[in-house]
């Protein structure tokens, strides 16, 4: 009898062990979050043959390498961003929701197996919207308004570009043109947004949603001319003879200030960024290229972090992340935790007029005079944009480095 109730409990044992997980099928997704009762945002991925995953916006590629499975369930983490997906598997694909606590944000998410289309074409567009368009969001709210430049290719159906602003683009956009309703999205772990508009004469009259508990009317007109503000005219020192300064710890507990040695007689570049923010993530990838083919030169990268993160555990948890995805061999400070309200950061840096984004740039010459404050960040989806901001960048910093 004893050696029945062993066999017996070996063998419920190994039952309630098991992982009874099926693996998702390698091949093209379409993903939809649900971001209300009307309005689904969709976005295409793939799963790689080592069940890896890749999301797709337009030219943008992820590569998502973090996929648990536990049981019946699949967990899978967006690299850098906090989000996360947790689904089962269904008859059709994938059931489940898109989670990134941080953000306070819970998606209800589907995803279709072998489906590559992004929206369902329904018919032949008659409009087309290649340009540059001048945008206003929230054009009915007086406290609300902001300015945009379209920036769009179509190639029959399809339809990709973005939208710049004065501190930042909205990513790599994808859609297509249904008649004279366009619809674009993109999803890159941090961000879920869906623009759905219509075209008349030459003019944009549409809804941007953000996430599930944000939107905003927008409205456009084509102008091949429009620019937007100078970004280096929008946050200023309130005295330009006052130093630039801060201290603030990095992820050993030192703290670390402008007035180091390490930064003494150098070219400083000061980065006011978010582990949370795409824009900064862009933005990072390319100071950190930088920073490593001019090692040998007198210029030093400093980064001033404002995370969601509620704790500064898991704010430094954030960084390390960063840090070790790209590769960032630059000190990442923490200078904020629990909040990114951009009255709080200007708090933490008075010398400033007012932080008006993430990301924010200074540029500090050899002798700690700030010669330049650079709002947002154009990436790569802006094309051209990011090419001339990466050309000017470099001409600036040799000429203080020549100082």
């Amino acid at each position: 009898m004893k050696i029945w109730f062993i066999i017996l409990s070996f063998f419920t044992m190994v039952s309630c062990n098991k992982d009874n997980s099926k693996k998702m099928q390698h091949g093209h997704w379409r993903g939809e979050l649900q971001i209300n009762d009307q309005e689904n945002l969709p976005f295409n991925f793939e799963v790689t043959a080592d069940k890896s995953l890749k999301v797709l916006n337009g030219e943008e590629v992820i590569l998502v390498d973090e996929v648990t499975y536990r049981n019946d369930s699949i967990f899978i983490k967006m690299p850098v961003f906090e989000g996360y997906f947790a689904v089962r598997l269904t008859d059709e694909g994938m059931r489940g929701n898109y989670i990134n606590d941080d953000m306070n944000m819970k998606m209800p998410f589907k995803a279709i197996y072998n489906v590559q289309d992004r929206f369902e074409i329904k018919e032949a567009p008659s409009a087309n919207i290649s340009g540059t368009w001048e945008v206003v969001f929230s054009p009915d709210s007086a406290q609300g308004i902001y300015f945009a430049k379209g920036i769009f290719e179509q190639d029959g159906q399809k339809v990709t570009g973005t939208f710049r602003t004065k501190i930042g683009d909205y990513r790599y956009l994808e859609g297509i043109m249904n008649g004279n309703e366009l619809k674009m999205s993109a999803f890159d772990g941090a961000h879920a947004f869906l623009f759905v508009a219509t075209v008349n004469d030459n003019k944009l009259n549409g809804v941007f949603y953000s996430g599930n508990n944000w939107r905003a009317f927008f409205e456009g007109k084509q102008n091949d001319d429009y620019e937007l503000p100078d970004a280096t005219t929008l946050t200023k020192m309130r005295d330009d003879n006052e130093p630039f300064a801060f201290s603030f710890p990095d992820e050993h507990g030192h703290i670390v200030s402008l007035t180091d040695k390490q930064f003494q007689d150098k070219v400083v570049v000061v980065q006011l960024m978010g582990t949370w923010c795409p824009n900064c993530l862009d933005e990072s990838v390319f100071f950190s290229e930088f920073s490593k083919l001019n090692s040998e030169k007198d210029v030093e990268f400093v980064a001033l972090a404002f995370e969601t993160a509620k704790t500064d555990s898991l704010a430094f948890a954030g960084i390390k992340r960063l840090k070790d995805r790209l590769g960032i061999d630059y000190p990442i400070l923490l200078a904020q935790h629990g909040t990114t309200d951009k009255i709080e950061a200007q708090k933490k840096l008075p010398m400033l007029t007012q932080v008006v984004s993430y990301p924010t740039t200074i540029f500090i010459d050899k002798k700690g005079k700030v010669r330049r404050i650079h709002t947002g960040f154009n990436g790569p989806a802006t094309g051209e944009k990011y090419m001339e901001f990466k050309d000017e960048f470099t001409v600036f910093v040799n000429e203080l480095l020549k100082e």
